[in-house]
């Protein structure tokens, strides 16, 4: 299986664990929640849909609300499928959403897994924030130095292009940075007594600020920086 069939079964799997759906609105979803699949087709999706089900992954049933009924009335053609997440499938997307090895760092897959972190342990959530951070630590060590080989011998508008692509990489190392001090201070907390109304919140967010009704010092007010 291609890194890429593996993201978009990772994220099938974790939509269709929040509830039944139709291929179009499994699309439409991995379109407008995930960027990295905003531009696959049917042609893509379904043959994956079709082997999830081959392994016992997910289900078809016949669409049953009322639009469903309508339409396959008025065009004589069966009503939509919908897939749903069956037991098995519930344990593969938790076996997969637990994994933390170097393919949970890589651009693409990093990007559907911080898509699901709501669905995820908190140590896991480190892991994976800790080793993304290592990995563009690592890339933006390697940009700077071949910056340096190279900038006299480069145009501007090519030396800017190179200055973007760092300065995308810091701000995403400062990104990730308030995470994990986000979920640092969330483990934190958790392990001191809290009263009855602060324990019935301090899972929710999985670590990440409040707005609005926070108590959690905004990390841009830090003074010690």
């Amino acid at each position: 299986m291609s890194r890429r069939s593996g993201i978009l079964e990772f994220a099938i799997l974790g939509l269709l664990r929040e509830s039944p759906m139709h291929g179009y609105e499994l699309r439409k979803r991995l379109n407008t929640s995930l960027g990295v699949f905003r531009a696959f087709s049917y042609g893509t999706l379904y043959p994956c849909l079709k082997t999830l089900v081959a392994n016992g992954w997910l289900i078809e049933e016949p669409g049953n609300t009322p639009e469903d009924a309508l339409a396959a009335s008025l065009t004589g053609r069966r009503a939509k499928i919908v897939y749903r997440l069956t037991a098995d499938g519930k344990e593969r997307f938790e076996e997969l959403l637990s994994q933390t090895g170097p393919d949970a760092y890589e651009d693409e897959t990093f990007a559907a897994r911080f898509a699901f972190f709501g669905q995820t342990e908190r140590d896991v959530r480190m892991r994976v924030l800790e080793g993304r951070r290592s990995r563009l630590e690592e890339r933006l060590e390697k940009m700077r130095a071949s910056f340096a080989r190279t900038r006299e011998r480069l145009d501007d508008y090519t030396l800017e292009l190179q200055r973007h692509g760092m300065e995308s990489v810091e701000r995403e190392v400062r990104w990730l940075n308030e995470l994990i001090e986000s979920e640092r201070a969330g483990r934190d907390r958790r392990s001191e007594p809290a009263s009855d109304a602060q324990q019935d919140t301090s899972g929710e967010t999985g670590g990440l600020p409040r707005h609005g009704g926070s108590t959690r010092p905004d990390p841009s007010d830090d003074t010690t920086k």
